[in-house]
């Protein structure tokens, strides 16, 4: 297939990118306008390789993504092109409701003209597959349950908001012009060329910096993980074998406490890198410091897999206890790549040879 992802470059679609380059035979085009979040380091072991292309494009910008669709003439759309750290969208809505919200419809547009001039056979094939998050379903509260396909939105931040809006925009266009679609909710990602804002990276790097690691309220609040290269994998199985007009939830069955992957992390960080603690600590756990809550903070998700584990016979591949020790191992062998985050050099290079992106 020749697959066309969005957001290719940021932290998920990049995983997903090197696992189709290098675990598949399909050709990918990359569609991203880089962004803070969107790093091309992350694909330097595919970028030069004969099956990938890259399109420096704003989703919002229709007839742009109208071109490149003629151009490269893809049967699958992953879409994955987003803002998503909840802290900067309750700082700044606007720019989530500006990607989530309309840069979905933009691209939702021009997926239905392209679509609707393909030959009866592509149009067949095609699919536009949404991904989106478990954070739409809301906050399921500490007594129990777990979120499945049939679970009522109930989205608690700006940056849930509107990706259940973009969520609902998919499934319009499908009930609406017939636009084939599927649509996929995952719990927390984690892994190798995660943005340093999110909790995992912040961690470690905030760790091994000697900083104080900030935790949220009294740290308990659930979260299922799940390693980025499992949900990459499930993404690959849904594009092959997904069931159209399917939502598919997605998750490792891992739920832990925030508190408690922070410690693990620092525990970690005890075992793999002891020089690195402050002169007279005896743990990195040393430097926990809890802060004041987060507006709105949902307390527990959680997920239910079972669609997916039964329809597509996937599970995810990696331990929770194991995955996690070889990210922070990862960060720890590849200070080249989040240096040049911290530098900014990742950005300025880039502004020249995207043609002016930033």
């Amino acid at each position: 297939m020749n697959i066309l992802v969005t957001g290719g470059s940021g932290f998920i679609g990049s995983a997903l990118v090197r696992r189709l380059i290098d675990g598949t035979t399909h050709s990918v085009t990359n569609v991203d306008c880089l962004t803070y979040a969107g790093n091309p380091d992350s694909l330097r072991t595919v970028e030069e390789h004969e099956r990938y292309s890259f399109e420096c494009v704003d989703i919002c910008d229709t007839p742009q993504i109208r071109e490149v669709l003629d151009r490269h003439r893809p049967s699958r759309i992953i879409h994955l092109a987003a803002e998503s750290h909840v802290d900067r969208s309750i700082d700044g809505p606007s720019i989530f409701v500006r990607t989530n919200v309309v840069g979905t419809q933009s691209l939702l547009e021009a997926s239905l003209d392209y679509w609707r001039e393909l030959a009866a056979t592509e149009r067949e094939d095609f699919r536009f597959h949404h991904v989106s998050t478990d954070e739409v379903y809301g906050d399921l509260g500490p007594d129990g349950g777990y979120f499945t396909e049939d679970t009522a939105y109930n989205p608690s931040s700006p940056y849930s908001a509107t990706k259940a809006a973009s969520d609902h925009l998919v499934r319009a266009w499908q009930r609406t012009y017939g636009l084939p679609t599927l649509v996929t909710n995952c719990s927390n990602n984690y892994g190798p060329f995660q943005f340093p804002e999110k909790l995992i990276p912040h961690i470690i790097l905030s760790a091994l910096a000697g900083k104080r690691l900030p935790v949220y309220g009294d740290g308990s609040q659930v979260r299922d993980w799940i390693h980025v290269d499992d949900h990459a994998d499930a993404l690959i199985a849904i594009a092959e074998s997904g069931v159209l007009g399917r939502t598919y939830i997605l998750g490792g069955r891992a739920e832990r406490q925030n508190i408690d992957v922070v410690r693990t992390v620092c525990r970690i960080l005890d075992d793999v890198a002891p020089d690195r603690r402050a002169p007279h600590s005896e743990s990195f756990e040393d430097l926990i410091e809890f802060v004041a809550d987060r507006p709105g903070h949902d307390v527990r998700y959680a997920v239910d897999p079972s669609r997916a584990e039964q329809e597509l016979g996937y599970t995810p591949a990696r331990s929770f206890e194991d995955a996690l020790r070889s990210t922070v191992t990862w960060y720890l062998e590849n200070e080249w790549w989040w240096s040049r985050v911290f530098s900014g050099a990742y950005r300025l290079e880039r502004i020249g040879s995207a043609g002016g992106a930033a």
